[in-house]
């Protein structure tokens, strides 16, 4: 259709259209795949005149095509999805991103990390934000943050999330497009998240 594309491997590549565009991570949670981890996915978002308006992301492994699009809701397959509705933080188990080698912030994210692990049920790190997201929106998780990732790790996740009923914020209030800080959940989840971030990060 003449759509522009943005993506890991190439950049962004402008199209004839220029309301639109594909935002597309290949493989999302390479590592996972070059170690044969059976935890990684496709990810392509569209984006309308700046607004993310579709996604979808699929693990070929288990066979699972997470989708969504503004308006019309999320998907596992065919299975409507919906956010968890847990409250309590003490019920939750949140996912995260582990800064790696080169990436900045290593001392933030573990003050962070000892910061939830003493008020919530558990804390997982799986390697693909995208799935990470569309695990927020099946219920399986309760809340994720991250820090430093690139709009594709997370522009069709987001779709996905917002459209099962769950927020999508930047963990310091500006744009996470455009930060690459992220922090999701459901409204409860996303508030008590945000507030025991800010506990962790003024000691």
């Amino acid at each position: 259709p003449g759509y522009g594309f943005l993506g890991e491997e190439r950049g962004f590549i402008e199209g004839s259209d220029k309301t639109h565009r594909f935002i597309v991570d290949p493989i999302d949670g390479t590592t996972n795949f070059i170690h044969a981890i059976p935890h990684f996915g496709i990810s392509i978002a569209l984006e309308r005149e700046g607004r993310l308006v579709a996604g979808v992301v699929y693990n070929p492994i288990s066979d699972e095509m997470f989708w969504a699009e503004v308006g019309k809701g999320a998907y596992r397959n065919d299975y409507r999805l919906k956010v968890a509705g847990r409250k309590q933080l003490s019920d939750c188990i949140l996912a995260t991103g582990i800064p790696w080698q080169g990436i900045p912030g290593h001392g933030q994210f573990f003050k962070e990390l000892h910061s939830f692990t003493q008020k919530v049920a558990g804390i997982r790190r799986f390697g693909a934000a995208s799935l990470d997201l569309c695990w927020v929106a099946a219920g399986r998780f309760d809340g994720y943050w991250e820090r430093n990732l690139k709009i594709w790790d997370l522009a069709a996740g987001v779709v996905i999330l917002r459209e099962a009923g769950g927020i999508a914020s930047e963990i310091d209030g500006g744009d996470f497009t455009q930060t690459g800080n992220i922090i999701a959940g459901n409204q409860y989840v996303l508030a008590a998240m945000q507030k025991q971030l800010k506990v962790a990060n003024s000691k």
